[in-house]
Protein backbone atom coordinates (compact mmCIF):
# COMPACT_ATOMS: atom_id res chain seq x y z
CA UNK A 1 0.00 0.00 0.00
CA UNK A 2 1.61 3.82 -1.00
CA UNK A 3 2.13 5.84 1.82
CA UNK A 4 0.00 8.74 2.02
CA UNK A 5 1.04 12.47 3.70
CA UNK A 6 -2.17 14.40 5.51
CA UNK A 7 -1.08 18.23 5.68
CA UNK A 8 -2.83 20.23 8.08
CA UNK A 9 -2.67 23.88 8.77
CA UNK A 10 -4.45 26.44 10.79
CA UNK A 11 -6.22 29.43 9.50
CA UNK A 12 -6.46 32.58 11.50
CA UNK A 13 -9.27 35.20 10.27
CA UNK A 14 -11.28 37.69 11.48
CA UNK A 15 -14.68 36.04 13.57
CA UNK A 16 -18.08 35.42 12.24
CA UNK A 17 -19.47 37.54 9.26
CA UNK A 18 -16.30 39.72 8.85
CA UNK A 19 -14.23 36.00 8.34
CA UNK A 20 -14.11 37.02 4.30
CA UNK A 21 -12.50 40.15 4.88
CA UNK A 22 -8.61 39.86 3.83
CA UNK A 23 -6.49 40.34 1.27
CA UNK A 24 -3.94 36.87 2.66
CA UNK A 25 -1.02 38.56 3.83
CA UNK A 26 -1.35 41.84 1.92
CA UNK A 27 -3.59 42.18 5.08
CA UNK A 28 -0.88 43.07 7.33
CA UNK A 29 -0.43 46.20 5.00
CA UNK A 30 -4.05 47.28 4.33
CA UNK A 31 -5.12 45.78 8.29
CA UNK A 32 -8.61 45.65 10.01
CA UNK A 33 -7.42 48.28 12.24
CA UNK A 34 -6.92 50.81 9.54
CA UNK A 35 -9.99 49.86 7.28
CA UNK A 36 -11.93 50.34 10.37
CA UNK A 37 -10.97 53.55 11.36
CA UNK A 38 -10.88 54.88 7.42
CA UNK A 39 -15.00 54.05 7.37
CA UNK A 40 -15.12 55.53 11.22
CA UNK A 41 -13.19 58.66 10.05
CA UNK A 42 -15.89 58.53 6.53
CA UNK A 43 -18.94 57.70 8.45
CA UNK A 44 -19.69 54.87 6.53
CA UNK A 45 -19.83 52.27 9.68
CA UNK A 46 -22.58 49.83 9.04
CA UNK A 47 -25.43 50.80 11.05
CA UNK A 48 -25.97 47.33 11.74
CA UNK A 49 -23.98 44.20 11.54
CA UNK A 50 -24.97 42.87 8.15
CA UNK A 51 -24.02 39.66 6.60
CA UNK A 52 -21.83 42.06 4.06
CA UNK A 53 -20.17 44.38 7.01
CA UNK A 54 -18.71 47.44 5.53
CA UNK A 55 -15.08 46.09 6.53
CA UNK A 56 -15.51 42.98 4.39
CA UNK A 57 -16.69 45.44 1.41
CA UNK A 58 -13.91 47.08 1.78
CA UNK A 59 -11.84 44.37 1.32
CA UNK A 60 -13.81 43.10 -1.56
CA UNK A 61 -13.68 45.95 -3.56
CA UNK A 62 -9.94 45.64 -3.14
CA UNK A 63 -9.58 41.89 -3.63
CA UNK A 64 -11.57 43.03 -7.43
CA UNK A 65 -8.64 45.25 -7.75
CA UNK A 66 -6.12 42.21 -7.38
CA UNK A 67 -8.31 39.61 -9.51
CA UNK A 68 -9.63 42.24 -12.77
CA UNK A 69 -10.03 38.92 -14.88
CA UNK A 70 -12.90 37.33 -12.54
CA UNK A 71 -16.40 38.28 -11.65
CA UNK A 72 -18.03 39.46 -8.47
CA UNK A 73 -19.29 35.58 -7.51
CA UNK A 74 -15.48 34.15 -8.60
CA UNK A 75 -13.89 37.36 -6.50
CA UNK A 76 -15.76 36.09 -2.92
CA UNK A 77 -15.62 32.96 -4.14
CA UNK A 78 -11.47 33.36 -3.38
CA UNK A 79 -12.26 35.25 -0.28
CA UNK A 80 -14.18 32.31 1.41
CA UNK A 81 -12.58 29.54 -1.15
CA UNK A 82 -10.60 27.89 2.54
CA UNK A 83 -13.10 28.91 4.60
CA UNK A 84 -15.55 26.34 4.33
CA UNK A 85 -15.93 24.96 8.39
CA UNK A 86 -16.90 28.40 8.65
CA UNK A 87 -20.42 28.00 6.31
CA UNK A 88 -20.25 31.53 5.13
CA UNK A 89 -22.76 33.35 2.93
CA UNK A 90 -22.81 33.39 -0.54
CA UNK A 91 -24.37 36.11 -1.73
CA UNK A 92 -25.70 37.16 -5.38
CA UNK A 93 -23.74 39.57 -7.81
CA UNK A 94 -26.66 42.15 -6.91
CA UNK A 95 -26.03 42.08 -3.19
CA UNK A 96 -22.38 42.83 -3.96
CA UNK A 97 -23.36 45.83 -6.03
CA UNK A 98 -25.46 47.36 -3.77
CA UNK A 99 -22.91 46.75 -0.89
CA UNK A 100 -20.22 48.57 -3.31
CA UNK A 101 -22.90 51.28 -3.60
CA UNK A 102 -23.57 51.64 0.20
CA UNK A 103 -20.05 51.93 1.40
CA UNK A 104 -18.95 54.75 -1.56
CA UNK A 105 -15.59 55.94 -2.76
CA UNK A 106 -15.02 58.16 0.31
CA UNK A 107 -13.14 55.17 2.22
CA UNK A 108 -11.18 54.10 -0.53
CA UNK A 109 -9.90 57.81 -0.95
CA UNK A 110 -9.09 57.89 2.43
CA UNK A 111 -7.20 54.59 2.49
CA UNK A 112 -5.16 54.91 -0.48
CA UNK A 113 -3.90 58.45 0.90
CA UNK A 114 -3.03 57.04 4.17
CA UNK A 115 -0.75 54.51 2.10
CA UNK A 116 0.36 56.76 -0.65
CA UNK A 117 3.89 57.99 -0.02
CA UNK A 118 7.71 57.22 -0.61
CA UNK A 119 9.71 54.39 0.15
CA UNK A 120 12.71 54.61 -0.33
CA UNK A 121 15.74 55.05 1.96
CA UNK A 122 18.93 57.15 1.60
CA UNK A 123 20.48 54.62 -0.24
CA UNK A 124 18.39 53.17 -2.87
CA UNK A 125 19.45 52.91 -6.10
CA UNK A 126 17.81 55.59 -8.76
CA UNK A 127 15.46 57.21 -5.97
CA UNK A 128 17.87 60.03 -4.96
CA UNK A 129 20.17 62.53 -6.88
CA UNK A 130 22.77 65.12 -5.44
CA UNK A 131 20.38 64.54 -2.28
CA UNK A 132 17.58 65.50 -3.48
CA UNK A 133 14.80 62.69 -3.79
CA UNK A 134 13.46 62.85 -7.61
CA UNK A 135 9.67 62.16 -8.20
CA UNK A 136 7.69 62.55 -10.90
CA UNK A 137 4.09 63.89 -12.05
CA UNK A 138 2.96 61.92 -15.46
CA UNK A 139 -1.12 61.20 -16.89
CA UNK A 140 -2.48 58.51 -18.54
CA UNK A 141 -6.01 57.45 -19.74
CA UNK A 142 -8.69 54.44 -18.62
CA UNK A 143 -10.96 53.15 -20.67
CA UNK A 144 -14.70 52.92 -18.91
CA UNK A 145 -17.70 50.58 -20.08
CA UNK A 146 -19.35 52.17 -22.34
CA UNK A 147 -22.83 52.90 -20.29
CA UNK A 148 -25.10 56.05 -20.49
CA UNK A 149 -24.12 56.73 -16.56
CA UNK A 150 -20.71 56.87 -17.63
CA UNK A 151 -21.13 58.93 -20.76
CA UNK A 152 -22.95 61.85 -19.07
CA UNK A 153 -19.70 62.35 -16.99
CA UNK A 154 -16.94 61.11 -19.06
CA UNK A 155 -16.33 62.08 -23.31
CA UNK A 156 -15.44 59.90 -25.77
CA UNK A 157 -12.11 61.07 -28.43
CA UNK A 158 -13.12 63.24 -31.35
CA UNK A 159 -11.38 63.22 -34.71
CA UNK A 160 -9.96 66.80 -35.77
CA UNK A 161 -12.39 68.28 -37.62
CA UNK A 162 -15.00 66.52 -36.73
CA UNK A 163 -17.93 65.86 -34.51
CA UNK A 164 -18.59 62.65 -34.23
CA UNK A 165 -17.31 60.51 -31.11
CA UNK A 166 -15.85 57.05 -31.14
CA UNK A 167 -14.38 54.51 -29.15
CA UNK A 168 -14.52 54.15 -24.99
CA UNK A 169 -15.42 56.73 -22.39
CA UNK A 170 -12.35 57.99 -21.20
CA UNK A 171 -11.11 58.75 -17.45
CA UNK A 172 -7.73 60.79 -17.33
CA UNK A 173 -5.72 59.95 -14.43
CA UNK A 174 -2.06 61.49 -13.10
CA UNK A 175 0.35 60.07 -10.37
CA UNK A 176 3.40 61.68 -8.43
CA UNK A 177 5.17 58.65 -7.93
CA UNK A 178 8.58 58.27 -6.44
CA UNK A 179 11.17 57.76 -8.55
CA UNK A 180 13.51 54.12 -8.66
CA UNK A 181 10.65 52.31 -6.04
CA UNK A 182 8.60 53.63 -7.93
CA UNK A 183 5.70 53.81 -5.02
CA UNK A 184 2.56 56.37 -5.42
CA UNK A 185 2.49 59.85 -3.91
CA UNK A 186 -0.81 61.25 -4.84
CA UNK A 187 -2.98 60.98 -7.14
CA UNK A 188 -6.31 62.90 -9.14
CA UNK A 189 -8.56 62.05 -11.91
CA UNK A 190 -11.58 62.75 -13.42
CA UNK A 191 -13.26 63.66 -17.02
CA UNK A 192 -9.97 63.61 -19.89
CA UNK A 193 -11.92 66.68 -20.99
CA UNK A 194 -10.26 68.79 -18.07
CA UNK A 195 -6.54 69.62 -18.93
CA UNK A 196 -3.89 67.52 -17.10
CA UNK A 197 -2.44 70.59 -15.41
CA UNK A 198 -5.63 70.92 -13.08
CA UNK A 199 -5.16 67.87 -12.23
CA UNK A 200 -1.59 68.11 -11.26
CA UNK A 201 -2.44 71.17 -9.25
CA UNK A 202 -4.60 68.96 -7.10
CA UNK A 203 -0.80 67.03 -6.00
CA UNK A 204 1.36 69.98 -5.37
CA UNK A 205 0.70 69.60 -1.92
CA UNK A 206 2.52 66.20 -1.15
CA UNK A 207 5.31 68.13 -2.76
CA UNK A 208 8.32 69.03 0.03
CA UNK A 209 11.24 70.21 0.39
CA UNK A 210 14.45 68.35 -0.80
CA UNK A 211 12.57 66.75 -3.72
CA UNK A 212 13.19 67.31 -7.30
CA UNK A 213 10.17 66.96 -9.90
CA UNK A 214 10.98 66.15 -13.80
CA UNK A 215 8.51 67.44 -16.00
CA UNK A 216 6.80 66.66 -19.36
CA UNK A 217 6.57 69.71 -21.56
CA UNK A 218 2.65 70.22 -20.92
CA UNK A 219 3.80 70.89 -17.42
CA UNK A 220 5.92 74.13 -18.58
CA UNK A 221 3.47 76.74 -17.69
CA UNK A 222 4.69 79.36 -15.44
CA UNK A 223 1.40 79.39 -12.97
CA UNK A 224 2.14 75.38 -12.05
CA UNK A 225 5.79 75.71 -11.66
CA UNK A 226 5.91 78.86 -9.81
CA UNK A 227 3.05 77.02 -7.18
CA UNK A 228 5.02 74.28 -7.27
CA UNK A 229 8.16 75.99 -6.36
CA UNK A 230 5.78 77.62 -3.50
CA UNK A 231 6.25 73.90 -1.69
CA UNK A 232 9.96 73.76 -1.24
CA UNK A 233 10.33 71.45 -3.97
CA UNK A 234 12.78 71.83 -6.85
CA UNK A 235 11.63 71.08 -11.02
CA UNK A 236 13.21 70.20 -14.30
CA UNK A 237 10.86 70.68 -17.06
CA UNK A 238 11.12 70.58 -20.30
CA UNK A 239 9.88 73.62 -22.16
CA UNK A 240 7.95 73.66 -25.64
CA UNK A 241 9.52 75.01 -28.68
CA UNK A 242 7.77 77.81 -28.68
CA UNK A 243 8.87 79.32 -25.74
CA UNK A 244 12.12 81.71 -26.22
CA UNK A 245 13.33 82.42 -23.02
CA UNK A 246 15.03 85.96 -22.55
CA UNK A 247 18.87 85.07 -21.57
CA UNK A 248 19.99 87.51 -18.39
CA UNK A 249 23.21 85.53 -17.47
CA UNK A 250 25.37 82.99 -19.46
CA UNK A 251 26.99 80.14 -17.19
CA UNK A 252 30.19 78.16 -17.81
CA UNK A 253 28.72 74.76 -18.78
CA UNK A 254 26.98 76.46 -21.60
CA UNK A 255 23.33 77.36 -19.56
CA UNK A 256 22.10 80.19 -18.69
CA UNK A 257 19.71 82.17 -16.18
CA UNK A 258 16.38 83.68 -17.20
CA UNK A 259 13.21 84.47 -15.42
CA UNK A 260 9.48 83.65 -15.20
CA UNK A 261 8.74 88.01 -15.38
CA UNK A 262 8.91 90.60 -13.58
CA UNK A 263 9.75 90.27 -9.79
CA UNK A 264 9.47 86.27 -9.89
CA UNK A 265 12.39 83.68 -9.46
CA UNK A 266 15.50 83.26 -11.68
CA UNK A 267 15.38 79.89 -13.48
CA UNK A 268 17.95 77.92 -15.21
CA UNK A 269 17.53 77.26 -19.03
CA UNK A 270 19.52 73.91 -20.30
CA UNK A 271 19.81 73.71 -24.24
CA UNK A 272 21.70 70.91 -25.57
CA UNK A 273 21.84 68.68 -28.81
CA UNK A 274 20.41 65.22 -27.57
CA UNK A 275 21.86 62.21 -29.52
CA UNK A 276 20.70 59.03 -29.02
CA UNK A 277 22.10 55.29 -30.16
CA UNK A 278 19.83 52.34 -29.64
CA UNK A 279 20.97 49.08 -28.92
CA UNK A 280 20.30 47.91 -32.86
CA UNK A 281 22.53 50.88 -34.05
CA UNK A 282 19.59 53.65 -34.78
CA UNK A 283 20.41 57.08 -34.23
CA UNK A 284 17.95 59.97 -33.44
CA UNK A 285 19.34 63.39 -32.43
CA UNK A 286 16.98 66.07 -31.00
CA UNK A 287 16.88 69.23 -29.54
CA UNK A 288 15.95 69.57 -25.92
CA UNK A 289 15.34 72.63 -24.08
CA UNK A 290 14.75 71.89 -20.46
CA UNK A 291 14.18 74.94 -17.76
CA UNK A 292 15.04 74.11 -14.07
CA UNK A 293 15.07 75.75 -10.48
CA UNK A 294 18.16 74.19 -9.81
CA UNK A 295 20.53 77.71 -10.53
CA UNK A 296 23.71 76.39 -9.42
CA UNK A 297 25.46 75.23 -12.23
CA UNK A 298 28.48 73.48 -10.34
CA UNK A 299 26.69 71.70 -8.38
CA UNK A 300 24.47 70.61 -10.71
CA UNK A 301 26.06 70.09 -14.27
CA UNK A 302 23.75 71.08 -17.09
CA UNK A 303 24.92 67.48 -18.50
CA UNK A 304 23.75 65.44 -15.27
CA UNK A 305 20.45 67.00 -15.52
CA UNK A 306 19.75 65.96 -18.96
CA UNK A 307 20.50 62.80 -18.22
CA UNK A 308 18.41 62.81 -15.05
CA UNK A 309 15.25 64.23 -17.21
CA UNK A 310 15.17 60.41 -18.28
CA UNK A 311 14.16 59.67 -14.91
CA UNK A 312 10.28 61.14 -15.66
CA UNK A 313 9.49 57.78 -17.52
CA UNK A 314 9.36 55.93 -13.62
CA UNK A 315 5.71 57.19 -13.88
CA UNK A 316 5.14 54.85 -17.03
CA UNK A 317 6.58 51.57 -14.89
CA UNK A 318 3.68 52.37 -12.55
CA UNK A 319 1.38 52.66 -15.51
CA UNK A 320 2.19 49.89 -16.75
CA UNK A 321 2.10 47.85 -13.42
CA UNK A 322 -1.55 48.97 -13.28
CA UNK A 323 -2.75 49.06 -16.90
CA UNK A 324 -1.09 45.98 -18.24
CA UNK A 325 -0.58 43.82 -15.52
CA UNK A 326 -3.33 44.45 -12.91
CA UNK A 327 -5.82 45.59 -15.18
CA UNK A 328 -4.38 43.43 -18.09
CA UNK A 329 -5.45 45.50 -20.52
CA UNK A 330 -9.32 45.56 -19.58
CA UNK A 331 -11.46 48.47 -19.15
CA UNK A 332 -12.50 49.42 -16.02
CA UNK A 333 -15.58 47.24 -14.65
CA UNK A 334 -17.71 49.88 -12.63
CA UNK A 335 -20.70 51.27 -14.72
CA UNK A 336 -21.56 54.26 -12.58
CA UNK A 337 -19.45 57.23 -11.88
CA UNK A 338 -19.48 56.80 -7.89
CA UNK A 339 -18.13 53.37 -8.40
CA UNK A 340 -15.49 54.77 -11.21
CA UNK A 341 -14.38 56.51 -8.46
CA UNK A 342 -14.14 53.57 -5.98
CA UNK A 343 -12.50 51.23 -8.13
CA UNK A 344 -9.88 54.22 -9.55
CA UNK A 345 -8.84 54.58 -5.84
CA UNK A 346 -8.73 50.60 -5.08
CA UNK A 347 -6.30 50.05 -7.87
CA UNK A 348 -3.90 52.29 -6.54
CA UNK A 349 -4.16 51.50 -2.94
CA UNK A 350 -3.73 47.58 -3.85
CA UNK A 351 -0.81 48.75 -6.13
CA UNK A 352 0.68 50.99 -3.40
CA UNK A 353 0.39 47.76 -0.61
CA UNK A 354 2.24 45.82 -3.23
CA UNK A 355 5.01 48.42 -3.78
CA UNK A 356 5.04 48.51 0.58
CA UNK A 357 6.09 45.04 0.54
CA UNK A 358 8.94 45.16 -2.45
CA UNK A 359 10.26 47.78 -0.47
CA UNK A 360 10.55 45.77 2.80
CA UNK A 361 11.85 43.27 0.95
CA UNK A 362 14.83 45.16 -1.06
CA UNK A 363 15.20 46.80 2.91
CA UNK A 364 16.84 43.31 4.15
CA UNK A 365 19.46 44.10 1.13
CA UNK A 366 20.64 47.35 1.30
CA UNK A 367 22.44 47.23 -2.38
CA UNK A 368 19.17 45.79 -4.08
CA UNK A 369 17.98 47.68 -7.16
CA UNK A 370 14.49 48.12 -6.93
CA UNK A 371 14.29 47.24 -10.52
CA UNK A 372 15.20 43.73 -10.58
CA UNK A 373 11.72 43.26 -8.74
CA UNK A 374 9.55 41.69 -10.97
CA UNK A 375 5.72 43.13 -10.49
CA UNK A 376 4.21 40.75 -11.60
CA UNK A 377 5.23 37.96 -9.05
CA UNK A 378 4.53 40.47 -6.40
CA UNK A 379 1.29 40.70 -7.33
CA UNK A 380 0.83 36.19 -8.17
CA UNK A 381 1.75 35.67 -4.56
CA UNK A 382 -0.65 37.23 -2.99
CA UNK A 383 -3.58 36.16 -5.42
CA UNK A 384 -2.32 32.74 -4.43
CA UNK A 385 -2.49 33.58 -0.63
CA UNK A 386 -5.85 35.18 -0.72
CA UNK A 387 -7.25 31.72 -2.30
CA UNK A 388 -5.59 29.79 0.44
CA UNK A 389 -6.69 32.32 3.33
CA UNK A 390 -2.84 32.24 4.40
CA UNK A 391 -0.81 35.24 6.30
CA UNK A 392 -3.54 37.31 7.06
CA UNK A 393 -2.98 37.66 11.26
CA UNK A 394 0.65 36.23 11.45
CA UNK A 395 2.03 34.64 14.60
CA UNK A 396 5.12 36.73 14.17
CA UNK A 397 5.93 39.69 12.90
CA UNK A 398 8.42 39.47 9.88
CA UNK A 399 10.06 42.30 7.58
CA UNK A 400 9.92 39.72 4.43
CA UNK A 401 6.79 37.71 4.32
CA UNK A 402 5.66 34.88 2.13
CA UNK A 403 5.80 37.40 -0.83
CA UNK A 404 8.81 39.02 0.01
CA UNK A 405 10.62 35.60 -0.43
CA UNK A 406 9.01 34.99 -3.68
CA UNK A 407 9.73 38.56 -5.16
CA UNK A 408 13.76 37.97 -3.76
CA UNK A 409 13.61 34.50 -5.30
CA UNK A 410 12.90 35.31 -8.69
CA UNK A 411 14.53 38.69 -9.12
CA UNK A 412 15.02 39.62 -13.00
CA UNK A 413 18.37 40.67 -14.30
CA UNK A 414 20.41 43.58 -13.63
CA UNK A 415 19.20 46.69 -16.30
CA UNK A 416 21.13 49.15 -17.35
CA UNK A 417 18.87 52.42 -16.15
CA UNK A 418 18.98 53.95 -19.94
CA UNK A 419 16.16 51.77 -21.11
CA UNK A 420 13.84 52.74 -23.69
CA UNK A 421 10.69 51.19 -24.22
CA UNK A 422 8.13 50.11 -26.87
CA UNK A 423 6.04 52.95 -28.06
CA UNK A 424 3.57 51.72 -29.90
CA UNK A 425 0.01 51.88 -31.15
CA UNK A 426 -2.09 49.54 -28.80
CA UNK A 427 -5.68 50.18 -29.36
CA UNK A 428 -7.65 52.06 -32.69
CA UNK A 429 -8.65 55.37 -30.69
CA UNK A 430 -5.17 55.99 -29.65
CA UNK A 431 -3.95 59.69 -30.14
CA UNK A 432 -0.52 58.48 -30.83
CA UNK A 433 -0.78 56.53 -34.25
CA UNK A 434 0.89 59.43 -35.58
CA UNK A 435 4.09 58.46 -33.73
CA UNK A 436 3.42 54.69 -33.48
CA UNK A 437 6.73 54.49 -35.63
CA UNK A 438 8.86 56.72 -34.46
CA UNK A 439 10.20 54.33 -31.50
CA UNK A 440 11.28 51.15 -31.02
CA UNK A 441 9.43 48.52 -31.83
CA UNK A 442 11.08 45.90 -28.77
CA UNK A 443 12.57 47.65 -25.76
CA UNK A 444 16.21 48.30 -25.88
CA UNK A 445 19.16 50.03 -24.09
CA UNK A 446 20.54 53.21 -25.51
CA UNK A 447 23.48 55.43 -24.94
CA UNK A 448 23.25 58.90 -24.42
CA UNK A 449 25.34 61.94 -26.08
CA UNK A 450 24.59 65.42 -24.75
CA UNK A 451 25.69 69.05 -26.28
CA UNK A 452 24.87 71.76 -24.00
CA UNK A 453 24.52 74.79 -26.47
CA UNK A 454 22.30 77.67 -26.49
CA UNK A 455 19.86 76.69 -30.09
CA UNK A 456 20.65 79.03 -32.74
CA UNK A 457 16.48 79.62 -33.96
CA UNK A 458 16.69 80.79 -30.14
CA UNK A 459 19.35 83.66 -30.37
CA UNK A 460 17.89 84.85 -33.64
CA UNK A 461 14.16 85.17 -32.05
CA UNK A 462 16.03 86.96 -29.37
CA UNK A 463 18.00 89.27 -31.76
CA UNK A 464 15.11 90.44 -33.01
CA UNK A 465 13.81 91.72 -29.93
Amino acid sequence: MQEQSVITREIAVAGGVFAPGHLGELTQVVDFALVDAVLEETGTVQKRVRLLPSRVVVYFVLALALFERCSYRAVWGKLVASLDALALVRPCTSALCRARRRVGAAPFQALFETLAGPVAGPRTPGAFWRGLRTVAIDGTSLHLPDSEPIASRHAKRKRKGEDVEFGYPLLRLLVLIECGTPAVLATAFGPETTGETTYAERMLHRLTHGMLVPLDTGFDGYPLLLQLRSTGAEFLCRSGARRIPLITRRLPDGSYLSTFGMGKPPVRIVEAWITVTYQDGTVRREQWRLATSLTDHTRCPSRELVALYHERWQAETAYFSIKATMLDGRILRSHRPEEVDQEVYALPTVYQALIRITADATTSRPSLDPDRISFTVALETPRDQVTTAAGIIPREVTLVGTIGHAILDNLLPTRRRQRAKARTRKNPTSKYSKNSLQHPATAQHYTLEAEVTVMEEGLKARSKR
